[in-house]
């Protein structure tokens, strides 16, 4: 029995007036690993819902394999239910497999039952059903709950710990078509790596959306890029890695056509201006001109009018056909700095205690620095740059007497939930700043959202709200916590190019393993007690 492939055609899903997805189609065949990326409310999760057929499309259809598998964001079962029953729910096709060939085998010297026991076979050979029962607790300890009693109901499980078992028994079940919404949340990196290997040997087809990049790029053999475009949804075949490249490229090349057409519409502006005033009517004429003006004036008017219908129609052309501006890209304005002498000492620590949250001896931030903070939950990443903006009083902390900070938190929140993103970005920074960045020019936020209440906003477009404070004046000291959380991949690589050549200093905490594997800066690893 042949792997079958997951196909949508031309899907549409309307939510309040808006189509989230409109005419999305794709076809994952077995072995492909599409990964779905884009903005926060782009559709990744509608898309997923609709190809699992847990919501039905507003237009197109889906033809998917009998036995998909969808990670819901919570778990299908009961709070009384054990973590055993759970894996053995995963296993369940495959100890049925089993039970179905010994069966068979026992018929197959008296009965015609050939074909079905060559069917049965197959299925038990792609469910690996002889080294299932191995396989879940080889997967239940890559994935971090090897030390987690089987009898535990789910209960008394933590939310990571629930989360990281509805994966793990997905990946035992190894169902024909997997679809799979933010699947690393709260995986370590080895659960992570141990996840990519997993979904690599699948014989069936993956579609999953991700914040990941390290986990997009180790994974997907195929990327659908949901945010609008001229064209719908573009479709790439190759890693992250490959995209990003591509992307840039097709950046460059959309930059230089922009300004090759600008020149080409200036000159042609020149120049019908220039033939236009040639042909002025009650232009005084030259005392050279008169003599034989009746006899040259048709022909000569003749040829300028040529000129000029010539290169109107060319401008006309060229301003039906010539492509917009490319979007800025994301980068800190400088000019609202107030400079500091350069390598100037911004910020010092010695001896910190924060008692249970944070111990560091010895750190010191001059301007210019970029300083990455890793360690894992509980180490004090978060403490500590809430001791380094002066959130958080304690001693052997000292600042630059004129010293800007600037935090980017991990839980953004605003002192008037009630008003717009236009009202607290103006409030914040003033009529003049305003005028000099607007809001809209940062690209940050979607024009749909600039009239919204901030606190209908979701936590993906506050921290944008956040970040474009940040942007547009950016302080001595920005400290930024975990930037990269609940915004999209494309964001993320236009932040961390932004990072490398803004001003002041930057002290940066993440858990991103596509940012630390990239990062150029200087680190500081914390750990625990």
């Amino acid at each position: 029995m042949p792997e079958a492939a997951l196909v949508a055609h031309e899907l549409v899903r309307v939510f309040g007036g808006r189509r989230v997805l409109d005419g999305v189609s794709l076809t994952a065949a077995p072995g492909r690993r599409i990964g779905l990326i884009g903005e926060n409310g782009a559709g990744k999760s509608t898309l997923l819902r609709l190809l699992a057929g847990i919501d039905q499309p507003d237009g197109g259809t889906v033809a998917r394999p009998p036995d998909l598998g969808f990670l819901h964001q919570e778990m299908p079962f009961a709070e009384s239910v054990t973590v055993a029953e759970v894996i053995d729910d995963a296993l369940a096709e495959a100890r049925e497999d089993l039970a179905e060939l010994e069966r068979l085998a026992a018929l197959l010297a008296t009965e015609d039952v050939e074909a079905a026991y060559a069917e049965r076979l197959e299925l038990a050979q792609r469910h690996e059903a002889w080294d299932a029962d191995r396989r879940a607790e080889i997967v239940l300890n890559g994935l971090g709950l090897g030390d987690v009693a089987w009898h535990r109901t789910l209960g008394q499980l933590s939310g990571g710990q629930r989360r990281r078992l509805a994966v793990a028994a997905l990946v035992v079940r190894r169902p024909s078509a997997l679809l799979l919404d933010e699947p690393t949340n709260h995986l370590d990196d080895e659960a992570a790596e141990f996840l990519a290997d997993q979904l690599k040997g699948l014989p069936g087809c993956v579609v999953l959306a991700s914040h990941d990049r390290a986990f997009l790029d180790e994974v997907c053999t195929d990327l659908i890029d949901l945010d609008p475009a001229v064209d719908g949804p573009v479709r790439f075949g190759g890693t992250y890695r490959e995209y990003v490249r591509q992307k840039r490229a097709d950046r460059s090349r959309w930059e230089r056509q922009y300004l090759e057409e600008q020149e080409e519409l200036e000159e042609l502006q020149q120049a019908l201006g220039s033939t236009a005033h040639r042909v002025a009517p009650n232009r005084m004429k030259r005392d050279s001109e008169k003599m034989g003006y009746g006899v040259r004036a048709n022909r000569v008017q003749s040829q300028i009018s040529r000129r000029v219908r010539n290169t109107t129609r060319r401008l006309e052309d060229l301003e039906r056909r010539r492509v917009p501006a490319p979007p800025r890209p994301l980068t800190f304005e400088p000019d609202a700095l107030t400079s500091l002498p350069a390598n100037e000492l911004l910020v010092s620590l010695r001896q910190v205690r924060v008692p249970g949250r944070l111990e560091l001896d010895h750190l010191d931030v001059h301007d210019g620095a970029r300083l990455l903070v890793t360690g894992p939950n509980g180490a004090g990443k978060s403490t500590l740059l809430l001791v380094m903006a002066g959130r958080l009083q304690t001693a052997g902390i000292s600042r630059h007497p004129d010293l800007r900070v600037g935090l980017l938190t991990q839980d953004t929140e605003f002192a008037n939930p009630r008003l717009t993103p236009r009202g607290t970005y103006g409030r914040a920074l003033g009529a003049e700043r305003v005028e000099q960045v607007p809001l809209e020019s940062l690209g940050l936020l979607h024009e749909r959202d600039l009239g919204k209440p901030v606190g209908a906003l979701s936590v993906g477009q506050r921290r944008r709200l956040a970040l474009a404070l940040l942007v547009a004046d950016p302080p001595h000291l920005l400290l930024l916590d975990e930037p990269t959380n609940h915004v999209s991949p494309t964001l993320c690589d236009e932040l961390e190019d932004a990072l490398g050549t803004g001003p002041g200093a930057i002290v940066l905490a993440s858990h991103d393993r596509w940012l630390r594997q990239r990062w150029q800066g200087t680190r500081l690893t914390l750990h625990c007690g």
